[in-house]
């Protein structure tokens, strides 16, 4: 079943925002549903391109930031592609937790043995 994938990165500004960098988000749609992450960078907003999503100027920080952005986008797309694979139920909240680093807290054998007892 062929399913549409959008990404958008984009800047959030906190409540309390006045001025200075904005961490960097991550929205991923699909078919209307969406699934927000942080990207763990921040770029002033003077300096981000809407359109493209990344961010604009010719200094190795900037471009090492959008290698990094276009790292996390193919890492989505593969994720997308190995549910596809599978035959697995395809939405934006289990594309978002196939990404590494995000997903089910994993439980120790200790952890459920004390909770049993």
């Amino acid at each position: 079943m062929k399913t549409k994938i959008s990404l958008l990165f984009y800047l959030k500004n906190p409540k309390n925002y006045q001025k200075g960098p904005a961490p960097i988000y991550l929205r991923i749609t699909v078919e209307s549903k969406k699934a927000e992450l942080t990207t763990g960078r921040e770029c002033e907003p003077s300096r981000w391109n809407a359109v493209a999503g990344r961010v604009t100027c010719a200094k190795e920080a900037v471009k090492s930031v959008n290698a990094y952005l276009g790292n996390i986008e193919q890492q989505l797309l593969d994720a997308h592609a190995a549910l596809v694979r599978d035959g697995a139920l395809i939405s934006a909240e289990t594309i978002k937790n196939k990404y590494p680093g995000v997903g089910p807290k994993q439980r120790l054998l200790m952890a459920v043995i004390a909770d049993h007892n």
